[in-house]
């Protein structure tokens, strides 16, 4: 199995590496977002939504998207381009509220 894994990576470009890689990138900065939402939760004792869950969001989905263009998957481009919509929607109101002194 591992000389599988090692024969398949010979075989791609330098160019897909880099993209797999980016790929495993964003998948770590959205994983990340459910990382900071739970520890935000446990320490608050209720479900809680930190900010900086729409900034791993909108980082993630950018690079998903970025990468779901590059291998051609409609899927996911629709996917991660309505995503981005509802995470910078949610950032504005994160923004606004700061803005206006009201509890975010």
């Amino acid at each position: 199995m591992l000389e599988r894994a090692i024969a398949w990576f010979q075989d791609q470009s330098t160019t897909d590496l880099i993209w797999i890689g980016l790929g495993f990138f964003a998948q770590f900065l959205f994983m990340m977002r459910f990382v900071v939402q739970w520890i935000a939760s446990e320490r608050a004792k209720k479900s809680v939504m930190p900010e900086i869950f729409w900034y791993f969001s909108i980082g993630g989905g950018i690079l998903l998207l970025a990468y779901s263009v590059y291998r051609v998957d409609p899927v996911y481009m629709f996917g991660q381009g309505l995503g981005l919509i509802i995470y910078f929607r949610n950032l504005y109101f994160v923004w606004n509220n700061k803005k206006h002194g009201r509890e975010v």
